[in-house]
């Protein structure tokens, strides 16, 4: 009989007499730091190594680049910005973060369908990089850029004819809403020629959230290919080519770590023949889950214990509304745990229970059945994995229950 598959190790974060430290401090002094559960936690140290992990692996020559959609607290975004090459943006609040930070803003690119005209003119006033998605946006910049007197600067998003396979979130290949398809760019390209925009270059994102190394080399060797067959219609040097990111981390049992030496190493052996198509282009990729996830935790306490016909829950003050993601609400189709602890007693003794948050809904789980260490009243409920897609992609308002508040620490 096959063993039941178990979560990786959670080694990150060190312990220190049976708790979790966090940014070098006990769980429970950061919780009284922090004045009240829920909360979330950041650990700059763990950003840091994250960063140079990354750029330990791809060539000197390949930009870095945060995709703030992954995580946009404002202190973390700033930390960030003195870490990575650029940052890309998806609406007018998040633009505001990232021009907040210092960072030029033409390392600064604002991707995602369905921008208005106001934020499209807030971008070419900044001298943000605007990823156009659509006709309708290359005709506004056009225009919008006339009316102010500033010429955009423009990047074509592309929906490849491909996709990341074994990814988490196809961004591309066959009917999708971001980008212009890639048999409709050499029509955009020659539209916005006649409108008098100049075109930067490219954005490919074919997927996310893999942990397959040969799918993401894949999935890149298209894109580059891809975007050197596009370079044929351009009437501009392609100067910028972002190539997307797609680097997942591991949430559920049985996931491993992704290998990113492959990864580097095929990028780097593709690179010679892409300067010499491309002599001008400069490379990108675009990473946000895989810099920030591994690096936060959500913190809950325990409220309540009780039993049910058997069955141990442990009642927290904190659930989907601050952490839908966890709950398994935000794109799982079969739900599973993520990785959990109690960080004040890592090393009692473990019994299988299900942690519950108190909104008044069955969806409201954080850990079904898991065997984790005995919990009473007062004690941490730990979510690793929780710094991406976490507090912002929650439904902070239903039942009117207070927010989580972050730290950075």
């Amino acid at each position: 009989m096959n063993a039941k598959p178990v979560h990786a190790a959670q080694t990150l974060f060190p312990v220190a007499d049976d708790c979790l430290q966090v940014g070098g401090m006990p769980l429970t002094r950061l919780a009284q730091r922090v004045g009240s559960t829920p909360f979330y936690a950041y650990d700059r140290r763990l950003l840091g190594e994250r960063v140079a992990h990354v750029r330990a692996h791809l060539p000197p020559a390949v930009e870095l680049h945060f995709s703030m959609k992954a995580n946009p607290m404002p202190a973390l975004v700033q930390h960030l910005a003195g870490l990575v090459d650029g940052i890309d943006v998806a609406s007018a609040g998040e633009m505001k973060v990232a021009l907040d930070t210092g960072m030029e803003p033409g390392r600064i690119s604002f991707a995602g369908p369905g921008k208005s005209d106001a934020e499209l003119v807030r971008a070419v006033a900044a001298g943000i990089v605007v990823h156009a998605e659509s006709e309708r946006e290359i005709r506004a910049l056009a225009r919008i850029g006339n009316e102010i007197g500033i010429a955009p600067l423009l990047v074509l998003r592309v929906n490849p004819d491909f996709e990341l396979k074994g990814s988490g979130m196809r961004m591309g290949g066959g009917a999708k809403q971001f980008g212009i398809d890639a048999e409709e760019a050499p029509r955009m390209l020659a539209l916005a020629f006649e409108l008098g925009l100049s075109v930067l270059g490219f954005h490919i994102f074919s997927g996310s959230q893999s942990l397959k190394a040969d799918a993401i080399i894949e999935a890149q060797a298209q894109t580059l290919l891809l975007a050197e067959r596009l370079a044929g219609a351009a009437r501009d040097p392609v100067r910028i080519l972002n190539i997307g990111g797609g680097f997942g981390i591991p949430y559920f049992p049985g996931e491993a770590a992704l290998d990113l030496a492959p990864i580097g190493a095929a990028l780097d052996a593709a690179l010679p023949r892409v300067k010499a198509s491309l002599p001008d282009a400069q490379l990108s990729i675009e990473l946000g889950r895989y810099l920030v996830g591994e690096a936060g935790v959500y913190v809950a306490r325990v409220v309540d214990r009780k039993v049910s016909r058997g069955q141990v829950f442990l009642v927290t003050d904190g659930g989907l509304h601050h952490h839908l993601a966890a709950s398994g609400n935000f794109g799982q189709v079969i739900r599973k745990n993520y990785p959990v602890a109690i960080g004040n007693r890592m090393g009692a003794p473990r019994e299988t229970v299900s942690v519950v948050g108190p909104l008044c809904t069955p969806l409201d789980l954080l850990a079904e059945r898991m065997e984790l260490p005995q919990a009473e009243v007062g004690d941490l409920v730990v979510v690793f994995q929780s710094g991406a897609y976490g507090r912002s992609a929650s439904p902070q308002g239903f039942l009117s229950h207070p927010d989580a508040p972050e730290v950075l620490v």
